[in-house]
């Protein structure tokens, strides 16, 4: 496995390799990899070549008062974790050579950005954009891999490689989940014992969600106000959102469409912003 963190090396690379005629996968992560990352991993591992990881968390996606100074850090676990999985090359890059002085360049899908998680957080996706598409432009994947628990980014990601005409297979992989049910992520990690255990009401809601539908209700908002009673009984749970949407264009629906619906939500377990989805 390489470690590559010069921009113009990793590009020598990747043409050294298109000579070659193999095929690239990528997985953009912020490091910091759990059970979740690894199995996007392993899917790119079988859908390409050659398979490289990014490692960089990404400042233009954090507001402010965001966690990107606390985010969680382990570059040398994350390299063990990844030659595990067969990954052939991280590519690992510091903000000043992603973001140089005077950058000012920024992509953004309208309006999606805006909506769910981009109501609280507005310049997030603006930020998640810009990166992947310098990572792209970087690595040049045929094939670039996310996973279905950051729903909203991967449907704007994919809007974007559309709108744009970029030559990039998007996959999407299903959420990996805790036995108890809770999303993995790597701000789990913010969690104490007893948020860890309160936590769970997340993905209880949207068992319950699917469960009401699955009975024939079809009114979102009644199916939102069920999920709210079972978040609110944690104590240290406080809502930011939760939504159901369409697939098709992120918009609020009064009624299940069937194959086009998507229950997303934000809650804060304490300290740590939780999201989670189910597409139905």
């Amino acid at each position: 496995m390489e470690i590559i963190s010069d921009i113009q090396e990793m590009k020598k690379v990747v043409q050294a390799l298109k000579k070659e005629g193999r095929k690239i996968a990528l997985v953009p992560t912020m490091g910091y990899l759990h059970e979740g990352h690894l199995t996007l991993m392993r899917e790119g591992r079988k859908l390409a070549d050659v398979l490289v990881i990014s490692i960089f968390v990404n400042p233009t996606q954090f507001g402010p008062q965001e966690d990107f100074q606390r985010y969680p850090r382990d570059i040398e676990r994350d390299q063990k974790l990844a030659e595990q999985v067969g990954v052939d090359i991280i590519f690992y890059s510091s903000a000043e050579s992603m973001y140089p002085s005077g950058y000012r360049t920024y992509v953004e899908v309208a309006e999606w950005g805006k909506l769910l998680c981009g109501a609280s957080r507005p310049i997030h996706f603006r930020g998640v954009c810009t990166v992947v598409l310098k990572l792209f432009n970087i690595i040049q994947p045929d094939v670039a891999i996310f996973g279905w628990k950051d729903a909203q980014q991967f449907l704007i990601l994919r809007r974007m490689v559309k709108d744009l005409n970029l030559d990039v297979q998007m996959v999407g992989v299903e959420t990996v989940r805790e036995p108890d049910g809770l999303a993995m992520s790597s701000r789990n990690e913010y969690l104490s014992p007893a948020e860890r255990r309160q936590a769970t009401a997340l993905y209880q809601s949207l068992c319950r969600a699917k469960e009401l539908v699955e009975q024939g209700e079809k009114d979102c908002q009644k199916i939102i106000a069920e999920m709210k009673k079972i978040i609110e009984t944690q104590p240290s749970a406080k809502i930011d959102y939760i939504s159901i949407v369409s697939l098709d264009e992120l918009k609020p629906l009064s009624e299940i469409q069937p194959d086009n619906t998507l229950i997303a939500m934000a809650v804060f377990v304490g300290s740590a912003r939780l999201i989670d989805n189910i597409r139905l």
